[in-house]
C-alpha cells in the first residue's frame, strides 16, 4: 500500500516546500485540494499549486483530493492537467468526484447542483479528457458539451493517457460502476471490512468488463505522528486490499502541525 498526504495548511510557497519534505520523508504521494470558496477559508488553485510541487519534487505521485471537473471546462481540464503532467515527468493523477455542494463554486454561481447533472457532467467530461489526451482528431456531443473536432498536443507523458481516480459512493450501482471504467476509485468508507468487499467486487466486475490490470483503491483517514498509532490506524485497510492511504485532517490549520506529520512520515505498516 502507498501513502499520501494532503497538504491544507499554508501559503502557495509553504505548501510547494512542504510538498518537497514529504518526498525526503518516504510520503509516496503529495496532494492538494479543489475548491473556490468555503467559508472563510484561505484557498488557492490546485493547479497553480501542483506546478509548484511538480519543480520541488522528483518522484511524488501529485494530484488533488479530489478534483471537482463538474464547474470545470473539460477542454481547459485537460490542458492544465496535461501541463502538469508533463512538469512532473508524468507523475499526475486526477482523482475526480462530483464536488462538494458547500464551496459556494457551485450553487452561488449558477453551476449544476443536482446529484443526477453533476453525474452526467462528470461522465461526459472524462469522455472528454479521454479523448483529448490521445493526442488524435477528437470530438464530442452530447447532452451537456458540445466539442468540434480539435487535436491536443503534446500527448500525456503518461500512457495511454493521465490516471483518472473516481469517487465511489459504495454500494451504490451507478457511482461504483463509473469508477470501474476509469484507473482507481477513492472510497467514502472508514471500515476495512466494507473496504475488503469492495475490494473483491471490483477485481470481479473489473474482470467481467475486459479490464483486468492494474486498478487502484484509495482510502482516506488522519493518523498522528507517532508511528505506532499511525500504522495500527492504517494497517487494516492495506490488508483488506487498498492500494493507497491518503493522509488527511481537514480540520488542520496549523502549518506547524502539518509540518510536523510530514516530517514523521507515513504509516510504516509492514
Amino acid at each position: 500500500m502507498k501513502h499520501g498526504i494532503v497538504l491544507n495548511a499554508g501559503s502557495p510557497r509553504e505548501l510547494a516546500e512542504l510538498a518537497g519534505a514529504a518526498e525526503i520523508a518516504g510520503w509516496d504521494g503529495a496532494f492538494t485540494f479543489d475548491a473556490i470558496a468555503i467559508g472563510a477559508d484561505e484557498l488557492y488553485d490546485p493547479w497553480t499549486l501542483l506546478a509548484a510541487m511538480a519543480m520541488r519534487t522528483s518522484s511524488v505521485t501529485l494530484g488533488a483530493i479530489v478534483f471537482a471537473p463538474t464547474r470545470r471546462r473539460p477542454w481547459k481540464l485537460a490542458r492544465e492537467a496535461l501541463t502538469v503532467d508533463h512538469l512532473s515527468n508524468g507523475r499526475l493523477v486526477v482523482p475526480v468526484g462530483l464536488g462538494a455542494l458547500d464551496d459556494c463554486g457551485f450553487g452561488a454561481v449558477g453551476e449544476a447542483t443536482s446529484a443526477r447533472d453533476r453525474a452526467a457532467i462528470l461522465d461526459e467530461t472524462l469522455a472528454i479528457l479521454d479523448g483529448l489526451w490521445t493526442g488524435e482528431p477528437f470530438e464530442h456531443h452530447g447532452a451537456h458539451y458540445d466539442v468540434g473536432s480539435m487535436t491536443f498536443r503534446p500527448r500525456p507523458v503518461q500512457r495511454p493517457r493521465i490516471p483518472i481516480w473516481v469517487v465511489a459512493a459504495w454500494p451504490h450501482e451507478r457511482s461504483v460502476e463509473r469508477a470501474l471504467r476509469w484507473d482507481g476509485m477513492v472510497l467514502q468508507t472508514e471500515d476495512p471490512v466494507e473496504v475488503a468487499a469492495i475490494v473483491a467486487h471490483a477485481r470481479a466486475r473489473r474482470e467481467a468488463l475486459g479490464r483486468p490490470g492494474p486498478f487502484e483503491i484509495v482510502v482516506q483517514g488522519s493518523t498522528p505522528p507517532d508511528q505506532a498509532v499511525a500504522a495500527a490506524a492504517a494497517r487494516p485497510f492495506g490488508e483488506a486490499g487498498a492500494t493507497w492511504w491518503i493522509d488527511a485532517d481537514w480540520s488542520e490549520t496549523s502549518l506547524d502541525r502539518l509540518a510536523a506529520r510530514v516530517a514523521a512520515g507515513p504509516p510504516r505498516v509492514s
